[in-house]
Formats: structure tokens, sequence, C-alpha cells
């Protein structure tokens, strides 16, 4: 009789653990799915933003789009953009397997696929400039909802491929923020369009629209504060501020007492950037959906892993 009773607790605990483990695998599909829906708006933008206001004005910004479309002005097939982008894409992304894994550049790989397919879709839908005759409106108009696209494309885990898997590696290893990384990495592109249009206006359009483009970017990413920071209150402290550091991110344990009902707690204290917030609360809420949160934007952060002391 002393061992059927002793098995009953564990029969029970064995149940429950998998009874977690089946909500825990719903709410990472479902959170996978809405990735995929916000990054698939973003990739639509961004194919938007080309074929209605660049392509039209023929505005040459940064990016291997671009070099597409330099090869479409010079030829006059519409088929070559596309072809072009998905070409280069598929040599950068040798680079992006090694160095971010295979996890990521599987959603690279299906985002330069989908792109492909949306910037030879859009061309044909699109016959007509939805800006007449305002070719600054449109470097505005097409470097805003583009730069908007590849913000919501990267806070989601993805990339359009190109000079973003490059901005991406600057951004990991330099403290750079990924928009003035596409800037820097995009000028030699735009300034190349002067050797087919023999215009310095040209020049200075795709200069316009890629400034546009790249504070659309930081704006989108990491807001007018670029880090957060984050005081997290639970029992299960210990679990959180590890997988906090998988993330590569330090954090201070500290103890504290609740006054009300006169109980010691640990408080978590962690700052990351504006981009890995979601992140921080993904872990929490995977771990205990009762924890209690306080999460405030920082002017700056300076140290290890941040931003240089600079006086």
């Amino acid at each position: 009789m002393k061992t059927s009773t002793e098995k009953r607790p564990l029969k029970l605990n064995l149940k429950k653990v998998k009874l977690d483990n089946v909500k825990l695998d719903k709410k990472i599909l479902k959170r996978e799915i809405q990735d995929d829906f916000f990054i698939l708006i973003g990739l639509f933008l961004y194919a938007f933003g080309w074929t209605g206001f660049f392509l039209p004005a023929e505005i040459v910004t940064g990016g291997v789009t671009a070099i597409g479309a330099l090869l479409k002005f010079a030829t006059g097939i519409p088929a070559i953009m596309p072809m072009t982008y998905f070409g280069i894409n598929a040599i950068l992304l040798i680079f992006s397997i090694k160095i971010f894994g295979f996890k990521f550049s599987f959603k690279t790989i299906v985002c330069v696929v989908v792109m492909t397919f949306l910037l030879a879709l859009l061309q044909a839908l699109i016959t007509k400039p939805l800006v007449h005759s305002e070719a600054f409106m449109s470097c505005i108009l097409g470097g805003i909802i583009c730069g908007g696209g590849i913000g919501i494309v990267i806070n989601f885990k993805g990339s359009t491929g190109g000079t973003d898997i490059v901005a991406l590696i600057i951004n990991k290893y330099h403290h750079i923020s990924i928009g003035k990384a596409m800037l820097f990495t995009d000028v030699l592109i735009i300034s190349s369009s002067y050797l087919l249009f023999h215009s310095v206006d040209k020049i200075v359009y795709g200069l316009v629209a890629m400034a546009a483009s790249s504070y659309a970017v930081d704006m989108v990413i990491n807001g007018a504060r670029q880090s957060e920071q984050f005081m997290i209150f639970s029992d299960k402290y210990d679990q959180i501020a590890t997988d906090i550091n998988k993330l590569h991110r330090g954090c201070t344990v500290l103890d504290g007492v609740g006054w009300y009902t006169q109980r010691e707690v640990k408080v978590i204290v962690v700052m990351v950037k504006k981009n890995e917030a979601l992140t921080v609360m993904r872990i929490v809420n995977d771990i205990d959906p009762k924890a209690f949160i306080s999460q405030t934007s920082v002017r700056g952060v300076y140290g290890e892993g941040f931003n240089m002391i600079t006086v």
C-alpha cells in the first residue's frame, strides 16, 4: 500500500508536466505564426515602396534591390530586378548561415523567396506612377515605407537579405545602429547610379530616400531610445535570470521585502537593447505569467555590451 500511495503524486506530476509542455508548444506556435504574419506585412511594405515610388521615379537607393533596379533601367527588362535580387542574396545567405545560424537564415531564405515573388507581382500590378512628376515626394514616401517595412521584418527576427545581412553583421560586432550601418553600406550603390543617368540629382534623391529609410528603420526597431530597464519580481527568479543570460545579457538579483506581506522577495534588474525587450517579456511570460514587471525606457546605458563611456 505504501508503494502505491507514493506513485500517485508522481503520475499527477508527470501529467502536469506534459500539460505545461503542450501549453508552451501552443504558445510558441502562436508566436511563430504572429511573427511570420508581421514579417509578411513588412516584406509587402518594402516591395510596395520600391514598385510604387522608387521605380516609377527612377530613384536608386541602396541594397541588392537597387542593383536589380539599375539593371532594369539599363536593359528595360522588368524581370531582371527580382532575378538579380534573388541571385545575389543566394550568395550572401552562405555568410548568414555561418554567422547567425540556420534558424535565422531559414527565415531569411523564406523572406528572399517571398520578396522575389512580391517584386515581380507588384511590378505587374502597378503600371502607373502613384505620385506624378514629384520625384522628391516619391523618395520621401518610398523611403519611409521601405524603412518601416525593413524595421518590422527585423523586429520579428526576419531579414530582407542583401545589405540587411551586412548591416546586421556590423551591428552584431560594433555599436552602430542597423539604420546607420545600412546607410553607410548603401552609399556606394547610390553613387553608382551616376554611371547610368549622368545626373547628380538622381544621387541626391537616392541619398534622401536612403536617409528617410534609415531613420524609419531606427524608429521602428529602437524608437526614440535604444535601451530598456526591467525590474522583475518573481518566485522563479533563478530560471528567468538563467534564460536572460542566454541572450548574452547580464542581470542582477537584489534582495527585497514586500512591505504589505512582510515577505522576502527577489528582484531581477536587467538592461537590454530596445529590440531585445520583447524577448525578455516572452522569457518571463513563458516561465512565470504571474510575475510582476516594471519596464522603463532609459536615455543612455554605458558599459560592457552597451555604449562606451564618454565624458
